[in-house]
């Protein structure tokens, strides 16, 4: 069954509508779209890359006049003083992520943070050494936890435990928490994702730390797909550590600053081993180059270099924006905005069986993303939407994932979506 015009039409007078009660309906000129021909595309791939806030440019240029004007004395000197540029970002940070300020630490790229998560807190034992992953996680994350059994003398084929069910599906929160409970006297780490990049399913991050404590594992976050996608409150519900880049949710641009959090109970703990660099000493005596290391307090402590001014400048412009947006503003509008997206999605696909939406249905249970599963066609598919101007992402090897962010996307958008997609599945039954 194809679409009527009668339901594109109500996909088009519902859109208006709720665009006209959008309390977050400006903030779309706050940023850059690209172009299909001499219009704007439709651009529903911020879980892959976020879009270019239209500050960036200053910010980035003001950097780079005042290392043309000051050179080295730009580290004190500059209108943002580069010696403590990065602190600017710690209490937006920590507000995105439900932190303190001194937990969070914006360094590095993702991998490059969960290696150093993970040097300093899998601490395998003879009796406890296992880590516990989920099936069909992010090749990286998984690439990064054989790299450290092997490191520690252990074969992923023994110490890694990757959840979920028996027909090699995802794993859902029950999974996840079915396998610690069996497994946990030999689990000493737990790295799951906050949000699965495939299918955008959330994972219960309280639950989780929570037993996973019980069982006596340390439990880590990849946050990718989470950070300023979904409510976090890493403090509160007292997770050890968390990891996560920033050019997705974070609109920071391609291969952007990534972050980190510890939990403040670590802050004081020098006898944790650490892959230590220089800007993670005590910021007191960081210049005299003493041959000891004295971490910060804090998150700061894992820093390796100094900051890396120019594309935290870009994160910079971005970040403002969520400030003045407001957290509460973008996840109620990503709620309704993604609840849209489901509709018209489910109205495009009709009676045709082999197409799914495989995130879940309730709101609670994901963020601002719609993975849709084919069973043929799939690739052909997503290649149509992107030449009719509709920006989606392909995972092999047989979904597309769309994903309205709600600092930028409105809901004459997703209407305008349906249109498209529903124009495309018309050849198909």
């Amino acid at each position: 069954m194809n679409v009527t015009e009668q339901q594109r039409e109500k996909w088009k007078t519902t859109a208006l509508q709720r665009d006209s009660d959008d309390a977050l309906s400006s903030f779309r000129d706050k940023f850059y779209f690209p172009k299909h021909g001499d219009e704007s595309a439709l651009y529903f791939c911020g879980n892959s890359l976020g879009l270019q806030p239209k500050t960036a440019e200053t910010y980035v240029r003001e950097e780079l006049e005042d290392w043309r004007d000051y050179a080295v004395e730009g580290h004190f000197h500059s209108r943002r003083p580069w010696f403590s540029y990065h602190q600017w970002f710690a209490e937006p940070l920590a507000t995105i992520v439900g932190a303190k300020p001194h937990e969070v630490v914006p360094m590095n790229t993702l991998t490059v943070n969960i290696h150093l998560m993970m040097a300093s807190f899998y601490n395998p034992t003879p009796e406890r050494y296992k880590i516990l992953i989920v099936q069909k996680e992010f090749p990286s994350d998984r690439y990064a936890v054989e790299t450290h059994l092997r490191f520690r003398g252990f074969e992923p084929n023994d110490a890694l435990i990757e959840v979920g069910p028996a027909n090699g599906e995802f794993a859902s929160p029950e999974d996840i928490i079915e396998a610690l409970r069996d497994h946990g006297s030999s689990v000493a780490l737990v790295l799951i994702s906050g949000v699965h990049f495939y299918n955008g399913s959330r994972a219960d991050v309280e639950t989780i730390t929570r037993v996973g404590h019980e069982v006596g594992a340390i439990v880590g976050f990849d946050l990718a797909h989470a950070v300023g996608n979904v409510e976090l409150n890493l403090h509160d519900w007292d997770v050890d550590f968390a990891v996560w880049c920033s050019y997705k949710y974070l609109n920071s641009g391609p291969g952007a600053v990534g972050g980190l959090f510890v939990h403040e109970r670590f802050a004081e703990m020098r006898s944790l081993q650490r892959l230590a660099g220089w800007w993670g000493n005590e910021e007191s005596t960081r210049f005299e180059l003493a041959r000891n290391f004295t971490p910060s307090y804090g998150a700061g402590g894992w820093q390796l270099s100094n900051a890396q001014v120019l594309p935290l400048a870009a994160m910079r412009a971005s970040l403002e924006i969520f400030v003045e947006a407001g957290m509460e503003n973008i996840f109620r509008k990503r709620d309704a905005l993604t609840g849209f997206l489901q509709e018209v999605i489910t109205d495009s696909i009709g009676d045709r069986d082999w197409i799914r939406i495989i995130t879940p249905k309730e709101p609670s249970h994901r963020g601002a993303q719609l993975s849709v599963r084919f069973d043929r066609n799939g690739k052909e598919i997503f290649t149509a939407l992107i030449e009719r101007g509709a920006i989606v992402d392909w995972r092999t090897p047989d979904v597309i994932r769309i994903s309205p962010a709600p600092l930028y996307n409105s809901f004459t958008d997703v209407a305008e979506f349906g249109c498209r997609f529903s124009d495309v599945l018309a050849k198909y039954s």
